[in-house]
């Protein structure tokens, strides 16, 4: 299994219109085949900058990597996150046992 987590912060104004249509327009992701658990958050610790997190799991790097692959999220990196996301930190985790 792998943990897909990434946090962010966006460019738009906080509680602005287009901060909640990239929001529900990034729902998608969770319907691209091989994500399971697919979860938006709201980060909530004063120790960072970030604003937001999205989590999924995979069954396994096979499942990953089609994710990452899918012409779905290939257009939403290219179209939504690279010109609206202003800063982000990615972290896949496995299970130790």
């Amino acid at each position: 299994m792998i943990r897909h987590t990434v946090v962010f912060r966006l460019k738009h104004k906080e509680g602005s219109v287009e901060e909640k249509k990239f929001l529900a327009d990034a729902k998608m992701l969770g319907a691209i085949p091989g994500v399971e658990k697919f979860e938006q958050l709201r980060q909530v610790s004063p120790k960072n900058d970030y604003h937001f997190g999205f989590s999924m799991e995979f069954a396994d790097q096979a499942a990953y990597s089609g994710y990452n692959d899918h012409p779905d999220h290939v257009a939403f990196v290219r179209d939504r996150w690279i010109p609206e996301v202003e800063a982000f930190l990615e972290i896949d985790y496995e299970p130790l046992s």
